[in-house]
């Protein structure tokens, strides 16, 4: 009996490993870091703890329900790619029907702490931010147009209306452009990946920008819309919102973005690709880092 329990105990850990990373906990971390600062944000810096808490668990299942059913609908495709071949569904570590089923109740769960917990404008956001990744950008756009994460980069962007609502049980100026940070964001961050991911997305047929319209292309449209999105974060001091140290921080930000941008223009290596797409990580997170700094200061 012992010898049964020390064996079980492992695959038990295994098995919820397995749905933890069908999740993509990865991802989810900064949708929930986005959410917090916009509720920051809302709030001047007070936030409410149990609203906090509802928000946050709220939010990590809407992403994880969108996450696992993503990983369901692109299992063939995930099989295929180097990057994604070890994840749960290729590897084989639960079953797919149990994944979409996962995906699918932890997205009704989110949406229930949502509207019980929070109120029914977070849910509402919630349940369409899940909607729009799985039905019109997994479903549709990743694997029929270039555009596909421009358009689909809305849905990773929906966390901070989200956050917002949670707070003032709306949606104001200041939450729709924070909305326009991340969705002006996504594009040359994830562009830059897919410069160093091509020969995996040719293999799997995916029309990401660097595959269908060329490689100079790619480059030209991530220099243009880092500028672009060097300019969208200044209207957030510009409507008072937000004050001069937010003001300096994004500014310092959006320079150390365009330069590495404007380098991997000029040089093209694979190097500075992976350079760029890891500091726009960084560079998001520090943005609504010094948007909640500002805001708490003032």
């Amino acid at each position: 009996m012992q010898h049964v329990t020390t064996v079980a105990a492992p695959r038990r850990k295994a098995t919820v490993s397995a749905y933890i990373n069908l999740m993509k906990p990865h991802v989810t971390v900064l949708l929930l870091g986005v959410t917090l600062a916009a509720m920051a944000v809302a709030a001047s810096g007070a936030l409410k703890l149990w609203v906090t808490l509802a928000t946050m668990a709220g939010g990590a299942l809407a992403a994880g329900s969108a996450n696992a059913i993503n990983c369901y609908w692109d299992r063939d495709i995930d099989q295929i790619m180097s990057r994604t071949r070890g994840r749960t569904l290729p590897a084989g570590r639960v079953p797919e029907r149990h994944a979409l089923i996962f995906g699918l109740t932890v997205g009704a769960l989110s949406v229930l702490v949502f509207g019980l917990f929070v109120n029914w404008l977070s849910a509402l956001l919630a349940l369409s931010a899940i909607l729009f990744y799985v039905g019109i950008y997994t479903m549709w756009l990743k694997r029929s147009t270039p555009q596909n994460i421009v358009i689909g980069g809305a849905a990773g962007a929906v966390p901070v209306l989200i956050g917002w609502a949670a707070v003032t049980n709306s949606v104001a100026w200041p939450a729709i452009w924070m909305f326009v940070i991340i969705f002006l964001w996504t594009p040359p961050h994830f562009w830059a990946l897919s410069l160093v991911l091509k020969k995996d997305y040719e293999r799997a047929g995916v029309p990401m920008l660097p595959v269908v319209r060329g490689e100079a292309e790619t480059y030209k449209q991530i220099l243009l819309y880092t500028v672009v999105l060097g300019a969208s974060t200044i209207p957030l001091f510009v409507m008072h919102t937000l004050g001069g140290l937010y003001l300096a921080l994004a500014l310092a930000l959006g320079v150390g973005l365009l330069t590495l941008a404007v380098r991997l223009y000029r040089t093209r290596t694979l190097a500075n690709a992976r350079q760029f797409f890891w500091f726009s990580n960084y560079y998001l997170a520090l943005i609504f880092a010094a948007m909640v700094v500002d805001k708490v200061l003032r």
